[in-house]
């Protein structure tokens, strides 16, 4: 059972060399390489920096394909389309892997043939200190829906995937600048149940300026997209109903923040959305 492990990346050598080094010293990576069930791609999005040297210092290990400038959204379809195994797991150049994490996840796709996706808990890092997630950052294992559309609870760098629920619903939407992990787990927490072990396998490493989260004021922009991309999903009575609500609850959060920043033509453009989806759940 062939893993293909895949880093998009962009600018982060310093991140990078650190990442790849925990998926080195995974527990059963010696054994996978050695019988040709692991590659490594890492997908350079146009960096500019000395990315592609780091990745050089990780040969044979690792795989390096370069693309323009596209975003992070290409970046993990580019290699997933060059992508080998039958599971898929990503890992973004900013985080890290506990030494286990490949073989507990490896483990339990093996023990359970029909399970599409499993996560992990995190330990969180913040300008290299410890935090806490707060408590509507709790995960949550089986059918979860309704858990996802708040926020997003699928941390690509703790997930493992069967490369056939790409299949089924589709790659990462190129058309979204951010917020394109949470549009990936409402579609896979609508088709198939998630999987959660409870063990923190991962380190997420945030706080950087590069992050999407600084990059970009209003998150929950890109989450209505998202979320109305949900609704032309086969969604059962209840679920639409969910689906229309969070899209109500996030355009609310928007027309405030438009209106503090004086920028009344978006305000608008959301205060008609949440009159249109209010209507919807009326009839």
């Amino acid at each position: 059972m062939k893993i293909s492990i895949i880093i998009p990346t962009y600018n982060r050598a310093p991140f990078l060399a650190e990442a790849l080094e925990s998926v080195i010293k995974q527990t059963v990576f010696p054994t996978l390489f050695k019988n040709q069930e692991v590659e490594i791609l890492v997908i350079d999005d146009g960096s500019e920096d000395n990315t592609r040297k780091i990745v050089e210092q990780f040969k044979p290990y690792t795989t390096y394909l370069r693309q323009p400038h596209r975003g992070v959204s290409a970046a993990r379809n580019h290699g997933l389309q060059r992508a080998r195994g039958e599971l898929i797991a990503y890992l973004d150049s900013d985080d890290l892997w506990l030494p286990e994490k490949l073989a507990v996840q490896l483990s339990f796709m093996k023990a359970f043939p029909r399970c599409m996706v499993c996560y992990t808990e995190e330990i969180w890092l913040r300008h290299g200190r410890r935090v806490n997630p707060k408590k509507k950052h709790q995960k949550y294992s089986g059918w979860i829906f309704d858990k996802v559309l708040p926020l997003c609870l699928l941390s690509l760098s703790s997930a493992m995937f069967r490369r056939q629920l790409f299949e089924e619903i589709g790659f990462f939407d190129e058309s979204l600048p951010a917020a394109e992990d949470y549009d990936l787990g409402i579609r896979a927490a609508h088709r198939y149940p998630i999987h959660l072990i409870e063990r923190p396998l991962i380190i997420k490493r945030g706080g950087h300026s590069d992050q999407l989260s600084h990059k970009y004021w209003g998150m929950d922009r890109f989450r209505i997209r998202a979320l109305q991309k949900a609704l032309s999903l086969q969604l059962t009575p209840e679920q639409e109903r969910l689906v229309r609500l969070e899209i109500i609850h996030k355009a609310q959060i928007l027309v405030q923040g438009f209106q503090k920043r004086g920028k009344n033509k978006e305000a608008i453009y959301y205060k008609q959305l949440i009159q249109e989806q209010t209507a919807k759940l009326k009839n």
